[in-house]
């Protein structure tokens, strides 16, 4: 079966990945979107269906700096991680949204994993 492009491509791995990838309170999903702009991250309670914290690259934080988006990435995993420990949570789920763990998706994972995340 031939996907019609790429964003029905994604859109069929992303669904594959979310069959198997669910977040709860003490083990929230993280999750990932990225633009051609920004990139964006949030922990999710799929059990409630809540979202407890969230960081993007379009941030006033993040956007001021002159950063390539890879950098940029880095700094919100860095973010995201940040407001996880305030939340209290240190281990999450990641769910890469149906993006290779390459570059932008990879440098956010790393940053969260400096922040101190574990997953």
């Amino acid at each position: 079966m031939a996907t019609k492009n790429k964003l029905s491509r994604r859109t069929k791995i992303r669904l594959h990945i979310r069959k198997r990838v669910s977040g709860t309170a003490d083990k929230p999903r993280l999750s990932v979107f990225r633009s051609n702009k920004s990139i964006y991250a949030q922990l999710i309670n799929d059990v409630e269906g809540v979202t407890l914290a969230s960081a993007s690259s379009a941030s006033k934080d993040i956007g001021e700096n002159k950063v390539t988006k890879t950098e940029a990435a880095k700094l919100v995993g860095k973010l995201i991680a940040e407001r996880a420990k305030e939340s209290g949570i240190e281990t999450v789920v990641f769910d890469r949204g149906g993006y290779l763990y390459h570059g932008r998706v990879k440098s956010l994972a790393e940053g969260a994993r400096e922040g101190g995340l574990k997953f």
